[in-house]
């Protein structure tokens, strides 16, 4: 089968999902993209718009965005986005791009475990929650796997591909071919909580939060000993802010109850600005404080 010829399914619309569905439609993948929230889903319409226009302006395109956002369409649910059974099966990948929540993961997993044949590749793009755990109740887990795409999806070349003990090593082999074809790094790792990137990331952010609930330094302060000092493009409380605090709580809970060690204990700060609202950027104030245009 032609990259012309894949189709795929994106469910979630958010930074990530859009992402995601943008990235396979610039390399020919006919993308359907799903959402049961109209705003959201409007939102990452747009976002898609204009992401492909400055990637165009700046000459990083492989196709013509006329092109790129043909292959794209947007639906409300699953039963809008597919007429019948043959549509289904003509798709070949699904991601699965909503909240970080085990829950709704699980029942969406489900659905989509009922409704796609067994040759489908079922594709988590989760940060945090165990491939096994999304499986191990489903027909045909050995087509379950982990797909964890970077911030922001069509310049970060990261991938994670996160295989459970369920995992079929053909469907690895599909999945990192299909990330080159996106001209991404694939990278194996092993189901444990955290993966690799956020079991790294995440206790970093987390402890940049105690040295200011602690009083060691100003917000500012952190931040420009991590950009000046360690070369880091962005300080890990700004970056905290974009990724979402109440995500990031979520993923240091699941380090705190999966690896049962105390270094992973969420700090009392970020507990406190998550059930005060402060969630970040998508909130409008975090550590930092924006206005329309920064979000």
């Amino acid at each position: 089968m032609s990259t012309a010829q894949k189709k795929a399914l994106v469910v979630g619309a958010g930074q990530m999902g859009s992402g995601i569905a943008q990235v396979l439609a610039t390399y020919g993948w006919i993308v359907r993209l799903v959402d049961t929230e109209e705003k959201q889903l409007e939102r990452g319409k747009k976002r898609i718009e204009e992401s492909v226009r400055k990637l165009q302006e700046k000459g990083s395109l492989p196709d013509d965005k006329a092109h790129i956002l043909s292959r794209l369409s947007f639906f409300s649910s699953l039963d809008a986005a597919f007429q019948d059974d043959a549509e289904m099966r003509s798709v070949s990948l699904v991601v699965e791009a909503i909240v970080e929540h085990k829950e709704a993961k699980r029942a969406l997993f489900s659905e989509l475990a009922a409704r796609f044949p067994a040759e489908t590749i079922l594709a988590s793009n989760t940060s945090s929650i165990s491939i096994t755990e999304l499986a191990s109740d489903l027909p045909h887990p050995e087509r379950v796997i982990g797909m964890h795409f970077m911030n922001p999806v069509p310049l970060m070349p990261l991938v994670e591909v996160i295989a459970s003990p369920l995992t079929a090593e053909a469907v690895v082999e599909q999945v990192m071919g299909m990330a080159r074809e996106l001209r991404k790094t694939p990278v194996k790792v092993n189901d444990f909580p955290g993966f690799v990137s956020n079991r790294v990331l995440m206790p970093m952010i987390n402890e940049a939060i105690f040295a200011v609930y602690e009083g060691v330094a100003s917000v500012e302060a952190v931040d420009q000993v991590m950009t000046l000092g360690m070369r880091h493009p962005m300080g890990p409380l700004k970056l905290a802010d974009f990724i979402g605090l109440d995500t990031c709580l979520y993923i240091m809970n699941v380090l705190y109850e999966g690896l049962g060690d105390p270094k992973y204990r969420p700090c009392p700060l970020l507990k406190q600005y998550v059930a005060a609202g402060r969630l970040g950027v998508k909130s409008g104030r975090g550590f930092y404080v924006y206005d329309d245009h920064a979000r």
